[in-house]
This record gives structure tokens, C-alpha cells and sequence, in this order.
């Protein structure tokens, strides 16, 4: 069975109530489910975490490579702002698919900037929660 590691990225876990226009009213609750719902169907098997923590994020990937065939992730913030992160993804070499609920490219000069992207295979943003979908579908073709 397929093994992929989902990481959502700092204040995630507000989706659905931190700034409904920009990221919609889905919570991450919803998003998981639908994920799970689509890896069940594929026969993947998911571990999905979530953390404010820049730290943390970094060993979660540290250490993928070993357990899982990909990564999807939501950096959020750390998008903009995190060598670490996109190092760990660099040095792990772990096939990764970056996601964004909003098209960062049409938000504010400083989000229009991913450190992630260029050690990503490839980056889907701006549709909302099913951004996560066509990620995990994207991996799948992939792996």
C-alpha cells in the first residue's frame, strides 16, 4: 500500500472561521475527510498532521523519506518565509506536491513568493479545499 505524509501548515486549523472570503468556510476537519474518502478509494493509505511550528514541520519531513513514497503540503505561511522547510524537503528528496487554498499569485506582494515551490514537483492552488484533492490525485499519477 502507498503511504503518503499530509502536512498542513500554521493557522490551518482556523479554516472555516479565519477570513471565509479568502480561504471559504471548509474547515480542516472537512478537508481530511474528503482526502481520506479519496485515499480509501485508491488504496493509500494517509497520515495527516498539522503544526504551527516551523520545528516541528522540518522533522516531520526529516524523517518522511523512510516511512512514506510522498508528501503533500500546505506550508501556509512558512510559503514565504521558511529555508528550513524548503531545505528539509530539498535534502529529503521526498517527491512532494505543494497545495494552496487561495491563488497566492493574486494576494499580497509578500504571499506572491513560494521558497517551496522550486523543490516541489509541483504546486496547485486557488481552489479552495479541493486544492488538497487534485494534489493527492496529482501524487497518485506520480508515485
Amino acid at each position: 500500500m502507498k503511504k503518503i505524509l499530509v502536512i498542513h501548515g500554521p493557522n490551518l486549523d482556523l479554516l472555516g472561521q479565519r477570513e471565509p472570503k479568502i480561504y471559504g468556510k471548509t474547515t480542516l476537519i472537512q478537508i481530511n475527510q474528503e482526502l481520506k474518502k479519496i485515499a480509501k478509494k485508491k488504496n493509500v493509505s494517509l497520515t495527516i498532521k498539522q503544526s504551527n511550528h516551523e520545528g516541528e514541520i522540518v522533522d516531520l519531513i526529516g524523517t518522511a523519506k523512510k516511512k512514506y513514497e510522498a508528501l503533500l503540503i500546505n506550508p501556509a505561511a512558512y510559503t514565504h518565509t521558511s529555508v528550513a522547510i524548503r531545505d528539509a524537503i530539498a535534502a529529503s528528496g521526498i517527491l512532494t506536491v505543494e497545495v494552496h487554498l487561495s491563488n497566492i499569485y493574486s494576494r499580497e506582494e509578500f504571499r506572491q513568493k513560494s521558497l517551496i515551490s522550486p523543490v516541489a514537483k509541483g504546486t496547485i492552488l486557488g481552489f479552495g479545499g479541493k486544492s488538497y484533492n487534485l494534489g493527492l490525485l496529482a501524487l497518485l499519477d506520480l508515485i
